[in-house]
């Protein structure tokens, strides 16, 4: 393992994780808030237990966000100092911007959670709702750089380093709309259909369990929206990466030979060695007429571009970016699925084979999210800023780097492993008829 990939492997072991809590970490605090105020209007007690145990869920998550987040902070500027000496001035505002949304979430967190018997109903969903709120806008922010770091503007190069530097450039950057919009809808989709599949294997179980029909109904509402919407964030996502990274686009199809009427990949296995993609179902034009609305587009291939500055490995930009449109597709049916059941046949439980199938795809949307940071991340390769900086000119010259991955590596697999049982122990659980009857005495006092 060279030092280059050493470093790599580690900052994309701790984003791997760190982004899966994040997705959960955004998208919990609606759920949580949606059975609060379900509470409110219909005092059906299941909805205050879902409420409570969605919140220890959020904050479960908030805590292991906050530590995984605090761990990548430290590995940016310890694997890659020269990056964040040459760019820590221009993006160091949504960064700072990020940390009070954080400490924002942090206290309303705490008045939600220690709140329900000491402030009015209405002040503590309203704190609700701050929770939901200041988590989206923190990870919009990190969004931000990232998309800066795609597409970077807001300075001006001297003698090789930024001057004039305009933070309002760097937060409202090319990438930032397309990226932030996909990614906060991926974290929606992700979450409720986690979350929507576990209760309904447990509903298959035992179809009487009024805990789970409820949890269920709120959790795939707030995923199927996102997952319906979804596709039409990425179309727009796609062109814009088209626009502004076409080596990127190039990348994704496995698209070797610049020209018109550009097929649409569907599948497949690069060959770099012979410029070609390999077993893969093309679709005539398809590509050009998604990206420019014309089959005559010329559509920039692999073959236009320094083959040094390909992204690399080829292979894995191309796969993540099938698993990942697959996965948005497969979650898209079965949203509309059930839409139609809940719509046409008024009853989302009315089929058993649609609950079996929303059970199975409970990892979709989290499979989704890891391979579009695969996409998006090593896509930008051989760049950390694209056109600006190679990732190779930001790496730390410290040795010993492939003694740290393993460790880090175990450290998350543990904490992965830890943060799963206790969703599952606290927020997952079947209630008890004795545990609601206390809930019921508790809001009657």
């Amino acid at each position: 393992m060279t030092h280059l990939i050493a470093a790599r492997s580690q900052m994309a072991m701790s984003l791997a994780f760190h982004i899966l809590f994040a997705c959960v970490g955004i998208a919990m605090p609606l759920l949580m808030i949606v059975a609060e105020w379900r509470y409110r209007r219909t005092r059906d007690e299941v909805y205050l237990l879902l409420a409570r145990r969605w919140a220890i869920g959020a904050a479960i998550m908030f805590a292991v966000g906050a530590v995984s987040g605090t761990v990548l902070s430290f590995e940016l500027g310890l694997l890659w100092p020269h990056f964040m000496g040459w760019a820590g001035a221009i993006i160091g505002m949504p960064f700072s911007l990020e940390g009070f949304a954080f400490f924002t979430e942090a206290i309303f967190l705490g008045i939600y959670m220690y709140g329900w018997d000491r402030v009015s109903p209405r002040a503590h969903l309203g704190a609700g709702a701050m929770v939901a709120l200041s988590g989206v806008v923190s990870g919009i922010f990190i969004v931000i750089a990232n998309a800066w770091m795609n597409t970077p503007v807001g300075f001006r190069l001297v003698g090789g380093n930024p001057v004039d530097i305009d933070p309002l450039a760097t937060l409202t950057n090319p990438a930032a709309l397309h990226e932030t919009v996909h990614m906060t809808i991926a974290a929606y989709a992700a979450t409720g259909f986690v979350v929507a599949g576990i209760h309904a294997a447990m509903w298959l179980r035992d179809r009487a369990n009024l805990f789970h029909r409820r949890a269920l109904a709120i959790a795939f509402a707030v995923g199927a929206v996102a997952a319906i919407l979804q596709p039409l964030s990425g179309d727009a996502s796609a062109r814009a990466v088209a626009r502004l990274q076409p080596i990127k686009i190039a990348a994704f199809e496995g698209l070797f030979v610049t020209g018109p009427h550009a097929p649409l990949a569907i599948g497949g296995i690069p060959d770099v060695g012979a410029r070609r993609l390999r077993y893969a179902i093309e679709l005539p034009s398809m590509l050009s007429i998604m990206t420019y609305h014309n089959p005559d587009a010329v559509m920039r291939g692999l073959d236009s571009f320094p083959e040094n500055d390909w992204p690399s490995p080829l292979i894995a930009v191309h796969l993540a970016f099938q698993i990942m449109v697959g996965a948005g597709f497969a979650m898209a049916a079965l949203a509309l699925w059930g839409a139609w059941l809940a719509w046409w046949r008024r009853n989302l439980f009315g089929s058993v084979w649609f609950m079996r199938a929303l059970a199975l795809a409970a990892p979709l949307g989290l499979i989704a999210v890891e391979a579009g940071w695969v996409v998006t991340e090593v896509g930008r390769q051989p760049w950390i800023i694209y056109g600006v900086m190679r990732t190779a000119q930001a790496v730390t010259p410290m040795p010993g780097l492939y003694i740290t991955f393993p460790i880090f590596s175990l450290l998350y697999l543990f904490l992965g492993v830890t943060v799963a049982f206790l969703m599952w122990r606290q927020v997952m659980a079947s209630p008890t008829s004795a545990e609601l009857a206390a809930l019921a005495a508790t809001e009657e006092r």
